[in-house]
């Protein structure tokens, strides 16, 4: 995990968790490292890494178990990416086609600009 200075560092760490669940590096019912080990690792307070997972756990990405520690809900991989396919048609699409109809540029150009990136990118 690489930390930046542009958003705070909780947010960062539930980022980071999420990304290794849909990436497929945390599978369901596993176990997620514990707030000691992270702020071992990354010299961070604890507190703050503890911030950063009760996010996941209210989206019900991760849960508790008594005694053991944090683990990987079942489903939390559905549930991260259809929040992050919204926050893409919302954030990423609505910008894109209002900078576009700005710009004059029409849907049929964007469409041609993404199919010339994807055979660019095979």
């Amino acid at each position: 995990m690489k930390l930046n200075s542009t958003e705070p560092i909780f947010i960062q760490i539930a980022k980071y968790f999420e990304d290794q669940i849909v990436q497929g590096f945390l599978e369901e019912e596993t176990q997620i490292p514990s707030t000691t080990v992270m702020a071992k690792t990354y010299a961070i307070n604890p507190a703050t890494i503890l911030k950063g997972m009760n996010i996941l756990v209210d989206k019900h990405i991760i849960y508790k178990k008594r005694g053991l520690g944090m683990f990987v809900s079942t489903g939390a991989k559905n549930i991260i990416e259809a929040e992050r396919r919204e926050m893409f048609k919302t954030n990423v699409i609505r910008t894109l086609m209002e900078e576009a109809s700005k710009l004059g540029i029409s849907k049929q150009e964007i469409v041609e600009q993404i199919l010339n990136w994807e055979s660019d990118n095979k």
